[in-house]
């Protein structure tokens, strides 16, 4: 080969070099702060992490290969709450997912640019959290975990199961939006003939004392979405069952638990759906133009063993339409 067709070949490859040095370099690595108002050792916790963390492994984005995730676990403490979101902001991090309204109100005080990608959020806009549902604004969007208007069906579906009901206790956190609940419940009680007594859930120690009002009413409870209730889920369906009260619980994990019966959204799909908006923001777009989604799946949930126990029998009707039935 003579010397100047070598040395036009070697100039040729020595071009390719970078490019191929380029194509071998790891992706770069991104961060992802995680806020959650429950307990870190709580299983459906885990689970719900489980589920979004699968979500981004589904896109190619797997922690500790080109992804860092730094989690917070507050259950259900204001306090912990708002240490938790300055600590993730000053992080860094490329966006934030936000476990419930608790949670999405203490990061936009802290931060107006980082993007936050919530779940389980009822009522964003009437929360201020967004401009409105198609869209967001700002730095934030995400899943609504239901309307206020489902709260109606838990006071049917008490009245259902026992026809002869005139009274009912709603637990409700005044601090969490979940409470916002109550209205609905109120304003369908008289078409039912049911009185409505809301107690107010500020700590543990508060609900045995709701449990108790009903009982002594040979009435009903409704559990209504917040994080104490989620943290105390376990001590809320142990005192139902000790007083024997018929109760009506807003997700699948309370009947799961013990829980006599559940209707609400499945809480896994938000999670699988959030890893699309954040793979999403990674990638460039921003919360203000992802619009706010609501869930696509509800489920009814009965726990036939809790029923035994406490003395009721569910009507043939409600059974059939059931999702999930506990043996």
């Amino acid at each position: 080969m003579r010397r100047r067709e070598f040395i036009t070949l070697l100039g040729g490859a020595a071009a390719g070099w970078p490019l191929a040095a380029r194509g071998q370099q790891p992706e770069p690595m991104r961060r992802i702060g995680v806020l959650m108002n429950l307990s870190e050792d709580d299983p459906e916790a885990q689970r719900l992490v489980a589920t979004f963390k699968e979500g981004l492994a589904q896109l190619g984005r797997s922690d500790r290969r080109n992804l860092h995730i730094d989690y917070r676990w507050t259950a259900g403490d204001l306090e912990r709450i708002r240490k938790a979101a300055a600590e993730l902001v000053a992080l860094t991090p490329d966006v934030i997912l936000a476990y419930g309204g608790s949670v999405v109100g203490p990061l936009q005080q802290v931060s107006r640019t980082v993007p936050i990608v919530f779940v389980e959020v009822i009522d964003p806009v009437g929360a201020g959290f967004v401009t409105s549902l198609a869209r967001p604004g700002g730095n934030t969007t995400g899943f609504s975990l239901f309307e206020f208007g489902i709260s109606g069906k838990w006071l049917e579906l008490l009245k259902q199961i026992v026809p002869g009901l005139t009274k009912a206790v709603v637990i409700r956190q005044p601090s969490s939006p979940g409470g916002g609940g109550l209205g609905a419940i109120q304003a369908v009680a008289p078409s039912f003939g049911v009185e409505i007594t809301p107690v107010g859930l500020r700590d543990a120690d508060e609900l045995e004392r709701a449990v108790t009002v009903a009982h002594d009413a040979k009435g009903g409870l409704i559990v209504t979405v917040s994080p104490l209730a989620t943290v105390h889920r376990d001590l809320i369906v142990s005192l139902a069952a000790r007083y024997r009260v018929p109760a009506v619980y807003p997700l699948r994990y309370f009947a799961t638990s013990g829980g006599l019966i559940s209707y609400g959204p499945d809480r896994l799909e938000p999670y699988q759906r959030a890893a699309g908006y954040v793979d999403r923001v990674l990638k460039g777009e921003k919360p203000a133009d992802l619009p706010v989604q609501a869930p696509t799946k509800y489920e009814l949930v009965i726990n036939l063993k809790t029923a035994k126990a406490v003395g009721l029998e569910f009507p043939p009707g409600i059974l059939a339409i059931a999702d999930e039935v506990i043996e």
